[in-house]
Order: C-alpha cells, then sequence, then structure tokens
C-alpha cells in the first residue's frame, strides 16, 4: 500500500504511523524521517514551498513505487506539505513499513534521499531580512547516487 499526500494543513506523527500498520501483522518494522523547518536565524524566520498540484503528486507516487518494487515493503507513506512555514513545523514525513527492520530502514533512507533531489517542490527561505531561493546541494546529489544500483529483494 502506498499512500502519498501533499498538503498545507500539519500532520500527526503518531497517528500516521499508527496507521501505516493498523491490522497487518505481517509488519515487523516501521521506519520513518521526519523533515522539519530550521531557524535560519532571524526574527521572523520562516520557510514557504511551492509545488505544482498534480505534476507533485504524480513524482512523489513514482518514487514510493520504485521504493516498493527495490524493497518487500507492505505500506509506504509520504507526506509533504507546502505553504508558509515556521521553524519548528514539520514539512515532511516518510515512513515504510516492512517483514524485516533492514527493508524498512533501507527504503526510508532511500525515499528521503530521493525526494531530497526529484520532487517538484520550490523552496524560499526567508530570514526576516532576505529572501532566498534555496538551491540544489552537491550533497544530496551525492546521498541520492548512492542508491542508483537496485538492491536484491
Amino acid at each position: 500500500m502506498i499512500t502519498v499526500k501533499i498538503q498545507r494543513e500539519d500532520f500527526d506523527i503518531g497517528a500516521e504511523l499508527a496507521a501505516l500498520s493498523a491490522g497487518n501483522t505481517q509488519v515487523g518494522g516501521v521506519a520513518s524521517f521526519t523533515g522539519l523547518v530550521r531557524d535560519m536565524g532571524g526574527p521572523d524566520s520562516s520557510m514557504t514551498l511551492e509545488h505544482y498540484p498534480g505534476m507533485t503528486e504524480k513524482q512523489l507516487t513514482a518514487i514510493a513505487q520504485e521504493a516498493a518494487r527495490r524493497w518487500p515493503l507492505d505500506a509506504c507513506l509520504v507526506i509533504h506539505r507546502f505553504g508558509r512555514l515556521l521553524p519548528g513545523d514539520r514539512i515532511v514525513l516518510v515512513a515504510t513499513a516492512s517483514a524485516h527492520r533492514e527493508a524498512a530502514l533501507a527504503a526510508c533512507a532511500f525515499l528521503i534521499d530521493w525526494l531530497k533531489t526529484k520532487a517538484p517542490f520550490w523552496k524560499l527561505e526567508d530570514d526576516g531580512r532576505t529572501r532566498n531561493w534555496v538551491e540544489a546541494k552537491d550533497s544530496d546529489d551525492a546521498a541520492a547516487a548512492r542508491w542508483t544500483a537496485t538492491p536484491p529483494r
């Protein structure tokens, strides 16, 4: 089961993780990553995320499908927020459920690495004094590149 949500509103991590494996006693491990907005150091720090509805859901679903193709997952969840967010706000939740922890952990790491480089979001950081569009980072590309080989199922 793959679930992708693109939303403005916050999410409840506990409720989302509980729902991921609810009723499935074959799940032996759930792995998750939650991304938060960092304080950019100014008095009115914020981050604004923009996206193209339709295109974003399609791309995030394709990334989740690739994870499910590479690892034996019982469930995969991607929630990504958009709009203006403040320091400490949740941006993204990635969670995977599998019979074995190795698959859940690897798939979760894969998902967040690929989301950082392949998800069509544009981020505007505002520290209260200056506004800057976030550029792609070489370190994010390097993290995503480690997944070029398909691991065995």
